[in-house]
């Protein structure tokens, strides 16, 4: 086989390869187009338009009504359902929560872990071994003892009942710590204990700045994680004061008075609750990549 064979058979499997990752890029963005282009589709339009790539008129509308911009009226006579969302309360609660969550959660889970990777202490490797179990149980088992838990505490309808479930760590979160620490080469602690730091000095002055990639990756997932939770929310904050903005637009999609939901105000609610996601990754996407290639001291 001479090089220009070799060579045109390397073209053609590139050009093979790059044609099925913009086959997957689409099928994957594809859903997004289209929660983007139903959310610029006039209600009136939505089911005579139904099938075209676009709609016949764009209009920002839909976001003015689910905003609660215009009245009820208004809204009805632009085809929607006359309901809103409480965006600025309902952000504001989803804020809240999933900061305190993540702060939390990354704090204790990266104790967790750099104990379970470094101190030795009796049945470490039995208890880690536990908690790696735990990761195989589904999560809505948990929710009836949790909610149970929850109301005996006397916190049903507060943030901290929302929170508390995941506010400590989760088997995830000490698991990934775990790891990340499990690469960092130990001569570096020896050498802060030789210079007179002890075990938590060596922790928040050397160890945890070596650990800021694992660190924003761990708290860019759980922060996401946390902003588009449902159920959890839903059982826990029933206060419309309380509700985060993903049980909000649950409910906005339930309020039906026309007899079908309000497709085009559902859909430019969830682009407006994507667009923290998006941000986030937007601006954090590198240093999530390159976590996945740490190796230990950088």
């Amino acid at each position: 086989m001479n090089k220009k064979t070799i060579k045109k058979e390397m073209s053609f499997g590139h050009v093979m390869m790059w044609i099925v990752i913009l086959i997957l890029l689409l099928i994957t963005l594809f859903p997004f187009y289209w929660v983007v282009r139903t959310s610029f589709t006039p209600a009136s339009l939505m089911y005579s338009d139904a099938v075209k790539m676009i709609p016949s008129r764009i209009t920002g509308m839909n976001y003015v009504r689910v905003l609660g911009m215009v009245s009820a009226e208004e809204s009805l006579a632009l085809g929607g359902s006359g309901q809103s969302v409480n965006f600025i309360v309902n952000v504001r609660n989803s804020l809240i929560i999933a900061f305190i969550t993540t702060v939390c959660q990354v704090f204790f889970s990266a104790m967790a872990g750099y104990g379970f990777s470094r101190l030795k202490f009796p049945g470490r490797d039995k208890i880690f071994a536990l908690i790696l179990a735990t990761m195989m149980v589904p999560g809505v088992v948990m929710m009836i003892p949790n909610f149970v838990f929850i109301r005996q505490l006397g916190l049903l309808n507060t943030y901290g009942g929302i929170v508390l479930p995941a506010l400590l760590m989760t088997p995830y979160s000490v698991f990934f710590m775990r790891q990340f620490f499990m690469g960092i080469n130990k001569e570096i602690e020896e050498a802060a204990y030789l210079d007179g730091a002890g075990q938590y000095r060596t922790f928040f002055m050397i160890i945890m700045p070596l650990m800021q990639t694992a660190i924003i990756t761990l708290a860019v997932t759980v922060a996401i994680n946390t902003w588009n939770d449902y159920m959890w929310p839903l059982i826990v904050g029933r206060k419309e004061e309380l509700r985060t903005l993903t049980v909000a637009l649950g409910v906005f999609r339930s309020q039906t008075p026309q007899g079908q939901p309000d497709w085009s105000g559902l859909m430019a609610g969830t682009v407006l609750a994507i667009i923290p996601a998006f941000i986030i990754y937007a601006f954090l996407g590198k240093k999530i990549i390159n976590s996945i290639q740490f190796s230990g001291f950088r």
